[in-house]
């Protein structure tokens, strides 16, 4: 049986090529990913069709965009990049080429479930060079902005708090700690589906925004219920927004630290990674 490694110390790459294809969550096309193992340390992107060499992907990268992380590569950007990244990350891997034919990630299922099904296919094989050292954190890090609040405490190992708050009764108030393992990960938070609201979507979509969003992935509420449930854990939504966390740390490594989030977002989440980088 396939065994995810225990830690993030070891590097690790893909045994093969392993490919999928969806709709992206705001284009609403199709777009598809292959999977290839690499020599390279770090997570490299190339474009299908094109003779431009691979990019190294940095979280200097990130650009600003409404409810999700798109990265300028170049010419190209490559949104809705969060999910694949958290679950490369997330179970272990550290040197993995993503081929890419489409300007945006498929959603799948709205989780990171789908690219770790994916990766269990192939299953991981010791990479040829080591792993990219983690940022050291000395200090704490605060970051503010707005009501949201973020902090990093150096720590022994790599622990995420997760709190949020809705004015809607099916979420409410909802916290959620996990010290992240690729076992933790894949058990506790690769499932955690996207969400949004009802009373949104007609916003969203003048916008230009969620074109590919449907009720088979993301998690949709009316204020009091969930139009479609069931929810694959009670506190799904603070545990997809550990989710998208680990997705923008991905590209800085995972500190040895305890970073606690109250109403996170990409954009505060990216004060972070930045911050990060200098360390």
């Amino acid at each position: 049986m396939f065994v995810f490694p225990n830690d993030y110390e070891k590097p690790w790459t893909l045994s093969g090529a392993v490919f999928r294809k969806g709709v992206g969550l705001h284009s609403g096309l199709e777009s598809s990913i292959c999977l290839l193992p690499s020599d390279e340390p770090g997570f490299h992107v190339s474009w299908a069709n094109s003779s431009l060499p691979p990019i190294k992907l940095r979280a200097d990268q990130v650009r600003n965009s409404p409810l999700c992380t798109t990265l300028q590569l170049g010419d190209y950007s490559l949104a809705t990049v969060e999910h694949l990244l958290a679950a490369l990350a997330g179970c272990g891997l550290s040197h993995v080429l993503i081929e890419v034919e489409g300007e945006e990630v498929p959603l799948l299922d709205g989780s990171a479930l789908g690219w770790v099904e994916a990766i269990k296919e192939v299953g991981l094989i010791s990479a040829s060079s080591p792993r990219k050292s983690p940022p050291i954190l000395e200090e704490a890090i605060v970051i503010n902005k707005g009501t949201s609040v973020l902090t990093a405490t150096p720590a022994q190992n790599f622990k995420l708090i997760g709190i949020i708050d809705f004015p809607y009764p099916a979420i409410g108030s909802q916290m959620f700690s996990i010290e992240l393992s690729p076992h933790n990960f894949v058990k506790e938070i690769a499932p955690a589906r996207t969400f949004g609201f009802v009373d949104q979507i007609e916003e969203l979509k003048a916008q230009g925004l969620i074109k590919g969003g449907a009720l088979d992935n993301a998690l949709v509420c009316d204020g009091d219920n969930w139009i479609n449930p069931p929810l694959r854990f009670d506190d799904e939504p603070v545990r997809h927004k550990i989710l998208d966390l680990i997705g923008d740390l991905a590209l800085v490594g995972f500190p040895k630290a305890q970073v606690l989030v109250y109403r996170g977002s990409h954009a505060l989440h990216s004060e972070l990674a930045s911050a990060l980088l200098n360390k």
